[in-house]
């Protein structure tokens, strides 16, 4: 596992306050949202804040966002092409 996805599970853990799971129970391709993780619009905009402070990322598309927000994979993909 690269360094960027454990950073992004241990992340994720913390903003959504994830206290029942550990790095080792976040697969780097497990759905975050429906059937996966089950998270929420809720929790999105949580990930949103979360790119913005710690990467320098802004999303405005929403259309974008659902691409970003497919796996913790998607997301560390993202990040690598579009950090500051």
């Amino acid at each position: 596992m690269s360094e960027l996805t454990q950073e992004l599970k241990a992340k994720i853990i913390v903003q959504l306050n994830l206290e029942d799971l550990t790095i080792a129970d976040l697969d780097d391709h497990t759905p975050l949202f429906g059937d996966g993780l089950g998270l929420d619009s809720i929790d999105a905009l949580e990930l949103i804040v979360m790119l913005d402070k710690s990467y320098g990322i802004k999303l405005s598309d929403p259309k974008e966002g659902r691409k970003v927000f497919e796996t913790i994979q998607t997301m560390a993909d993202f990040i690598e092409a579009n950090r500051t």
